[in-house]
């Protein structure tokens, strides 16, 4: 029947397709019924089924003399003799048509016009028909790819190549915020308004940032509502992933102190003078770092300082149980007077954060020790605190390493990518930037030629 099939090209009429009107990811499109078509397409039509019937007619009656071959050639002069005298013209425009392709109605057509297939069912298709997503369907089959049930209203909406109803689309692919579940809000303009944390990829509702909603103070995402984060003594919130590894108090962290001195040593750079190390809270440090006459730039929320003055200073000296509530309940603070022996006197660090952020702060400020206590002039602010960072950030890439083989969780790895990407994504004038050139520097020339240069023209080189 290859004859048959020919004989209808050139007559087909573009008469369907879709219209979406796209929001959130997904389609909106819309469905009605279009009138039948004109009474001159049905007499052609009938034309047509007169020849297939008289071509069928005369084949029967040959079909004993003439070879298969022979056959099909008569058949393809008819089917052309068919087309040439017939020369059917497309339908003129429907205004209710989108000629770009997409159209957003329900087409019916006489039963005679061709035979179409429903691109649910495979079945043949007699009657009422949808038209949408490039074929042909019937009502009933026309169905949501989430619950399965035919689309009956007159709006659906669409991902990718699935069909769903507006309100299975919105269950399943409307955008929630990971604080409080719900579903995201729009605006006047319909379009959907949510912040992100780039890193975690943690999207939460603007309001989040005004209705008190606590936030991790190591990795910063805040907390979602199914979770509750555990609070420290001094009020900051800390995520149970990043409580996993905490290093609490001042004894806790020796250990780490240590592994940091072997690093410095194993770049030529031993700190020859014994600097205590003492864990505190938020409240202590704040005040150790006003108590400092020449103290350097810190961040806004300062979480390590090298001391060069005499002071009592609070340190947390044992680590607490975690109790009722998701409070780190019996911290145990206990002052501790600094003597003045070098040019440093000590090195605080904020308490209660995971051992990989401990570490780079630490390894921060002892760079800052090392620059006092090797008399580098005063040096321009984003120049010493890059410089320090570029230290920070060395020592925490060779943690990575460490986790890479196998010694730390996968969880560890993924804060220590998230401190290393902090450092690396600063945009502050000092922290940022510094960190930038001390490492191009760094990269070029290498640690040493890089110190030479600064303790030399006070900048890098």
């Amino acid at each position: 029947m290859d004859w048959f099939n020919r004989t209808f090209e050139g007559s087909t009429h573009e008469v369907s397709g879709r219209q979406y009107n796209g929001r959130y990811g997904g389609s909106t499109a819309s469905m009605r019924t279009y009138p039948s078509t004109k009474r001159d397409l049905r007499t052609e039509i009938e034309e047509i089924d007169r020849a297939i019937a008289i071509s069928i007619a005369d084949r029967g009656r040959l079909k004993h003399a003439i070879n298969d071959d022979y056959q099909l050639k008569e058949d393809e002069h008819l089917a052309i003799a068919l087309q040439e005298s017939l020369k059917i013209k497309p339908l003129p425009r429907n205004r209710n048509v989108n000629w770009n392709g997409n159209a957003n109605r329900t087409i019916q057509f006489p039963h005679s016009t061709s035979f179409k297939i429903c691109g649910g069912c495979n079945h043949a298709i007699h009657g009422t028909h949808l038209s949408c997503l490039g074929a042909l369907w019937h009502p009933d089959c026309f169905k949501c790819h989430a619950c399965n049930l035919p689309i009956g209203a007159n709006e659906f909406s669409l991902s990718g190549n699935h069909a769903y109803h507006k309100s299975c689309y919105k269950e399943n692919h409307h955008p929630r915020c990971d604080v409080c579940k719900s579903f995201f809000r729009t605006n006047a303009a319909g379009f959907v308004e949510y912040k992100v944390i780039p890193f975690w990829v943690q999207k939460y509702c603007l309001f989040h940032e005004r209705d008190g909603t606590p936030r991790c103070c190591s990795c910063e995402r805040m907390e979602p509502k199914e979770t509750r984060y555990v609070a420290l003594g001094d009020g900051r919130k800390l995520c149970l992933e990043c409580l996993d590894s905490a290093v609490m108090d001042t004894t806790e962290c020796q250990p780490l102190y240590l592994d940091i001195q072997k690093f410095y040593q194993a770049l030529g750079m031993k700190l020859e003078q014994k600097i205590p190390l003492l864990l505190v809270e938020r409240q202590a440090l704040n005040e150790a770092m006003d108590g400092e006459r020449n103290g350097h730039y810190h961040k806004p929320e300062t979480r390590g300082l090298c001391l060069s003055e005499e002071q009592t200073v609070s340190t947390v000296l044992r680590q607490p149980r975690i109790g009722i509530g998701n409070w780190v309940p019996n911290t145990r603070i206990q002052p501790y007077k600094l003597t003045r022996h070098c040019e440093v006197t000590a090195i605080l660090i904020l308490n209660g954060l995971p051992r990989l952020l401990t570490g780079t702060i630490l390894a921060h400020e002892m760079m800052h020790a090392w620059l006092r206590l090797n008399g580098y002039p005063v040096l321009r602010l984003d120049v010493e605190e890059g410089i320090c960072q570029v230290v920070a950030h060395m020592w925490l890439t060779s943690q990575i390493a460490s986790i890479s083989g196998g010694k730390r969780s996968p969880l560890e790895m993924k804060l220590a990518e998230f401190f290393k990407h902090q450092i690396e994504s600063n945009q502050s004038q000092v922290y940022g930037n510094g960190f930038r050139a001390g490492n191009r520097a760094v990269l070029k020339y290498g640690l040493q030629t890089t110190l030479y240069q600064i303790r030399s023209t006070g900048s890098f080189p």
